[in-house]
């Protein structure tokens, strides 16, 4: 079981509409996924699922235990502001520290409507991921120009395409 992470709040994100390519793409390859899409984080979120209330609140908490079991993740990575959104650092701040991701596997794919791909943005990620004792793979396809590449909520481009397959069955052995 993968988990992929939308890694965006926006509503009706092009990060959601990947995550859910990527999860076809898992299932065409025979694994089984599920997609926590940061939009759906409770809007109470940053005050009482932090810090001193960590544990305490009862919708994010079945996210949080779902995180922890997981062994693996792919992370949805969207560029904001030259780096990745805000959201997704308070949501790894918001995860049990350390056992949450110390010694399990993440791969990423970078999002941007420019021409960076959020290279920066996972490389700001990837220190974060190495100081929560992650593997990171190192295989991170970097999407640029994105909404360019998008036709009604998926990727058109078979470049593209490809470049995640071949993440996807790498990954899967990783």
């Amino acid at each position: 079981m993968i988990t992929i992470i939308s890694g965006t709040n926006r509503k009706h994100s092009v990060s959601k509409q990947v995550a859910l390519q990527y999860q076809q793409i898992l299932e065409e390859l025979s694994i089984e996924s599920t997609i926590i899409d940061l939009e759906d984080l409770p809007s109470d979120f940053i005050s009482t699922a932090l810090y001193e209330n960590q544990g305490t609140n009862v919708v994010f908490n079945p996210i949080r235990e779902h995180m922890k079991a997981s062994q693996k993740y792919i992370f949805i990575v969207p560029e904001y502001n030259g780096s990745f959104p805000g959201v997704l650092k308070t949501f790894l701040d918001a995860l049990e520290f350390p056992g949450t991701f110390t010694g399990k596997k993440c791969a990423m794919v970078g999002l941007s409507a420019g021409i960076q791909g959020a290279a920066i943005a996972m490389s700001h990620l990837t220190d974060i991921f190495n100081y929560l004792g992650m593997h990171v793979f190192a295989n991170k396809p970097k999407l640029m120009s994105i909404n360019a590449m998008m036709e009604n909520g998926k990727i058109t481009n078979e470049s593209n395409l490809g470049i995640l397959r071949d993440q996807a069955q790498d990954f899967i052995k990783f």
